[in-house]
């Protein structure tokens, strides 16, 4: 029996692949969990609509990423955390973070995936913080001022 896979099932497919899987497999364990569709003609058809649809939506995305990066290249984000004496921060400051900050004082969307820190900041300081996607790079400026 043909089928379309509505979810990855491991081992078997991944979702949106047409598969053929022996009938009471797909009878007895993919139809009845709604992991699997009977791949009609009509369904196969919505299925490359929604395809269609999704790599529109990606491409729209990541030009709105690069659009972003082009903004970023130039802005200086301000951060504030508890430090020691020597200036080490009691707790690093993660991508999240950082992407909240830019958010918050740019209105920059950038997905917290992009930022491209090997670890965490656990210094107070100037950083040059490297934002990735796709193959396009940028970065801007983080601040870290001590409380």
């Amino acid at each position: 029996m043909k089928v379309i896979f509505l979810q990855d099932v491991p081992r078997v497919g991944k979702r949106h692949d047409i598969k053929e899987v022996n009938d009471g497999y797909a009878m007895n364990f993919l139809l009845p969990r709604k992991l699997a569709a009977i791949a009609t003609p009509q369904a196969i058809s919505e299925l490359e609509q929604r395809k269609q649809s999704i790599e529109i939506e990606k491409k729209v995305q990541e030009d709105l990423l690069l659009k972003n990066l082009e903004q970023i290249k130039s802005k200086v984000v301000h951060m504030k955390g508890k430090a020691d004496d020597k200036g080490h921060l009691f707790s690093g400051i993660h991508a999240k973070e950082i992407v909240e900050a830019l958010h918050s004082e740019h209105h920059a969307e950038v997905s917290v995936e992009s930022i491209a820190l090997t670890k965490p900041i656990k210094e107070v300081g100037e950083f040059e913080v490297p934002v990735k996607v796709g193959s396009k790079k940028s970065s801007f400026k983080l601040i870290i001022e001590r409380i």
